[in-house]
């Protein structure tokens, strides 16, 4: 087994996690994949990955999981902070989805709960308001249902921004990689923010779906946002893609200034391609 990275406490959850985590796309977000998505799991889990991300609308990803876990065998959830999102910006259909969820998933609990892809002001209103879906997760929090409360968004930071000052989130899921600072940043804004207020930080699109690759290693990119992030999520589409960006974090130091101006000085002149996620 190849040696693995020091972990991270994410933020005041005080869970640790490695630099590297699951995510919940690549071969996870089809349908009728089993036999090439389980095993991603199921390699990640023998590995050591401690954070493991997904969403209802991910297709079959909670299933794929869920599946995983029983192929894995008892205790195989235990080491795992099962991260998993909502959709929903009502109370009622908010606690539907969450039920359907750890069906699918085969668990008693969620660690992390997150309010999935805010975008508008307006849907922040629904979901903070009397009925709205932080009252599920409130009610879910209280009957052990879920541990903790995140927010989720790639498209405006000042919405995000908003979120956080209406609501303790205890993490944040949000995209950092070198082309960041082009337009609407979420580093100098919404990354900065959630660390005055010790949030956990996730990391997501370090790669942009693989676009980086021609500007810049899958190492260095995983670097630079681990260095702004307690970890990141990738999406995997092969057991070999996850030994890679395992092994690619595995003696993981933090970027300095200088490295990540010149990482972002070398991907500007195509920064466009790569933050095509934003508003």
């Amino acid at each position: 087994m190849m040696s693995a990275a020091a972990t991270k406490a994410l933020g005041r959850t005080g869970a640790q996690v490695l630099p590297f985590s699951l995510g919940g796309e690549g071969i996870l977000r089809t349908t009728g994949r089993a036999r090439q998505a389980v095993p991603v799991i199921l390699e990640a889990l023998r590995l050591g990955v401690r954070y493991c991300d997904t969403a209802p609308a991910y297709q079959q990803s909670q299933d794929y999981y869920g599946e995983a876990f029983r192929a894995a065998g008892k205790g195989s959830r235990d080491g795992v902070l099962l991260a998993s999102k909502c959709h929903e910006r009502t109370r009622d259909r908010a606690l539907r989805l969450l039920d359907d969820s750890l069906r699918r998933l085969g668990t008693d609990h969620l660690d992390t709960w997150q309010m999935h892809d805010l975008r508008e002001t307006d849907e922040l209103d629904v979901l903070t308001g009397k009925d709205g879906a932080l009252q599920a997760a409130l009610t879910a929090k209280e009957d052990g249902r879920i541990r903790f409360v995140g927010v989720t968004g790639h498209h405006d930071p000042d919405v995000l921004l908003k979120a956080m000052k209406r609501f303790p989130f205890d993490t944040v899921l949000v995209p950092i990689n070198p082309a960041d600072g082009r337009h609407r940043p979420f580093l100098a804004t919404v990354v900065a923010e959630a660390r005055k207020r010790n949030m956990g930080v996730v990391g997501m699109k370090a790669l942009a779906a693989g676009r980086l690759l021609d500007a810049a290693s899958a190492g260095e990119l995983l670097r630079y946002a681990a260095t702004h992030a307690d970890t990141v999520v990738v999406g995997c589409s092969t057991v070999e893609e996850v030994r890679a960006n395992l092994a690619a974090t595995a003696d993981f130091t933090p970027m300095s200034a200088s490295e990540q101006r010149a990482l972002e000085t070398r991907i500007a002149p195509r920064a466009s391609a790569y933050d095509y996620f934003k508003a």
